[in-house]
């Protein structure tokens, strides 16, 4: 190639008109019509033809001949008419080459500037014609339609990103905009990216946007989001990650209003065993509105019969059911300090299947004979009708003078029970639990509850004994169930005695995890030879198909098979996961929105373990991990008590550092 003979190339998606300088070993140094000097290989070229231009020394006026050159060329490719071009030629199946084709759109003329113009025009619009710089393909009619399609989306998206890039920027400087079609897509848009990230429908939209406005941290969008009311300062993003739902829609609603739920006619002539005369009570926490579990203490000559009676759900949700494949997809309630999501219709869940006070509800009820020692000596299980005579809170139960006996028999019993689960290995974690729920204002408050109070360990041992005793029934009638067992833990700290706060803590981190399968095994975290969760069916789906296989049993209904329980555990333990994480990440949330207003305020913490860059420690008046950081000459150890500063609090970006104080 010589020097002086113009070409093109294509650079930025650009067509840029130079003339050759030196060539050799495949490669040319160009000059540009930019006034720049380059290296491209001969292979880039987009046009080589016959004319020249001479190598002078001034390069502004060889650059001012080159831009000339390119816009007389860009003229001329104006000029062509590629859609008339097309039309004419779409029923070729062949490639045409650049001498045809200009041919073609110049018949009286045919000369290098020709041959870039046509060349200019085809590299600008593909629509028509497949490119390639010396021959041109025509699309199909097919083609050009979906060609059209994509250039429509992409300059519809175009549009989308200018707009939202705008809108973001005047919301960030305080201005109000009218929302309009466009804005609402965009908040979708926004909130999937937000959410999903990568993962998102229209993931490249949202990063164009964000990019264009320079947006410098997700937060950004976060706090978009806020300002346009699209979300709430506090908004529980893992319900929207995870798609939890947070109500029922109306089908469901009408289905569960319509549901035929027993009279007390059809109950107490349905053969069911009448235990409405017993003193049945239920103790829950305040503000609890679903009752699926009740107790009653009946003396007999030397010994006594306690009851513990279960909501019989399934005596009204029906397998296959709507409202059951409705509980079945949502696997169990959710509850967090700011909202409860419950898993049946509140009309069910709160009312017409509840064990509230003075109504006849259906049950299934574990009737056990305990002798003067706290002995089992005997259970029996069957199906019941019941009557709640008394509705006790926690805190009313722990000092109920009306109902004290029954409080105290039933703490006797449940403390008996205890103490022979922990003499089959049983490993008691004592922990204080941080309750937090949100006063009239919304503000966080929280109290610290002993778990180890009478109503609350009674109602926690009492309910372990029904299980465990309906896991009994059901393998010696041998039923499958959704059973639960424990394999022993990595490390045992706790041995004798209750142990301290410390030991307690990190025993929890050295459980192995539960596994749920078809056929029984030992829980060794509870020491029982066999367990199952039947004691919550308003709450939670495996309690409820496990109160089915118990009903079964009794020959109420059919039972489900091995392979149906099985697939019932697949298929929940996804969103059983999911539910455990909202449920902890909320609490963590609330907790951390708390401790943002207690910024400055020393704190009392526990040394956990030494970190690379640090110790993990222990908040004692909020249960709580967060790291110290290692300070010079200062060497803690584990289970040092320390005081401590708390720093900085940010419960979105979930963070809580301290100094130590």
């Amino acid at each position: 190639m010589e020097s002086g003979e113009v070409v093109e190339y294509i650079d930025n998606n650009k067509i840029i008109c130079s003339v050759v300088m030196e060539s050799g070993n495949q490669k040319l140094k160009l000059f540009t019509e930019n006034d720049r000097e380059v290296k491209v290989s001969a292979q880039r070229l987009s046009h080589r033809g016959k004319t020249k231009l001479p190598l002078i020394t001034d390069r502004h006026r060889m650059a001012t001949s080159l831009k000339n050159l390119s816009a007389a060329r860009q003229a001329i490719a104006e000029t062509i008419q590629i859609h008339e071009l097309w039309e004419i030629l779409n029923q070729e199946e062949d490639w045409i080459d650049l001498e045809i084709m200009t041919g073609l759109c110049f018949p009286d003329s045919s000369d290098d500037d020709h041959q870039s113009a046509v060349i200019r025009a085809m590299f600008k619009s593909r629509r028509y014609f497949k490119f390639k710089p010396d021959r041109f393909l025509p699309h199909t009619e097919d083609q050009v339609a979906e060609i059209i399609a994509l250039e429509q989306k992409a300059a519809r998206e175009q549009r989308l990103i200018d707009v939202g890039a705008a809108w973001v920027r005047s919301t960030l400087s305080g201005s109000v905009v009218e929302p309009g079609v466009d804005h609402r897509e965009l908040t979708e848009i926004l909130k999937d990216f937000y959410l999903f990230e990568k993962d998102s429908p229209r993931c490249e939209i949202a990063r164009a946007l964000v990019k264009k406005v320079q947006l410098k941290s997700p937060e950004a969008v976060f706090d978009h989001l806020v300002a346009v009311g699209a979300w709430s300062a506090d908004e529980n993003l893992d319900l929207l990650r995870y798609r939890i739902p947070t109500d029922f829609s109306q089908p469901v609603i009408e289905k569960a209003q319509s549901l035929r739920i027993p009279t007390e006619e059809d109950l107490k002539a349905s053969g069911r065993v009448d235990l409405t005369h017993l003193a049945t009570l239920t103790i829950d926490g305040q503000s609890t509105l679903d009752f699926d579990d009740a107790l009653s203490v009946e003396p007999r000559d030397g010994h006594v019969l306690v009851g513990i009676h279960i909501s019989d759900v399934a005596q009204s949700v029906k397998k296959g059911h709507p409202l059951d494949a409705e509980a079945r997809a949502r696997g169990s309630s959710i509850y967090m300090p700011d909202q409860r999501i419950s898993m049946m219709p509140p009309v069910l869940a709160e009312n017409r299947l509840s064990l509230k006070k003075d109504c006849i509800r259906p049950a299934i009820s574990t009737m056990v004979k305990i002798d003067p020692r706290g002995e089992i000596v005997s259970y029996d299980i069957f199906a019941s009708i019941i009557r709640v005579k008394h509705q006790l809170s926690y805190y009313e139960a722990n000092g109920n003078a009306e109902q004290a006996e029954t409080i105290n028999c039933l703490y006797d019993i449940a403390t008996r029970f205890r103490e022979k689960r922990l003499g089959q290995g049983a490993l008691q974690i004592t922990l204080p639990e941080i309750n937090i729920w949100l006063d009239d204002t919304g503000a966080p408050v929280i109290n610290r509850v002993n778990r180890e109070s009478p109503g609350r360990l009674l109602i926690a041992e009492m309910m372990i004994l029904s299980n465990w005793l309906a896991a009994r029934f059901l393998t010696e009638k041998k039923i499958p169930a959704v059973f639960r067992s424990q394999p022993k833990p990595k490390d045992r700290i706790l041995k004798n005695g209750p142990g301290t706060l410390f030991q307690n803590w990190m025993q929890r981190k050295l459980l192995n995890r539960f596994a749920l399968r078809p056929e029984p095994d030992r829980h060794c975290g509870l020491g029982l030879d066999a367990y199952v969760t039947a004691s919550s069916p308003i709450r939670k789906y495996f309690d409820l198909v496990t109160q089915r296989q118990i009903r079964a049993a009794l020959g109420l209904e059919k039972a489900y098979t091995r392979t149906e329980i099985e697939e019932i555990i697949d298929r929940l333990s996804r969103p059983m996961a999911d539910i455990g994480r909202v449920q902890y990440r909320r609490n963590r949330y609330w907790l951390l929105k708390y401790l943002e207003g207690r910024v400055g305020e020393k704190e009392e913490a526990i040394v956990l373990q030494r970190r690379r860059n640090g110790y993990a420690i222990l908040l004692k008046a909020y249960m709580i991990e967060c790291t110290l950081p290692q300070s010079s000459g200062i060497d803690l150890k584990a289970e040092n008590l320390i005081r401590v500063t708390i720093q900085h609090v940010n419960a979105r970006r979930n963070i809580l550092s301290v100094f130590l104080g």
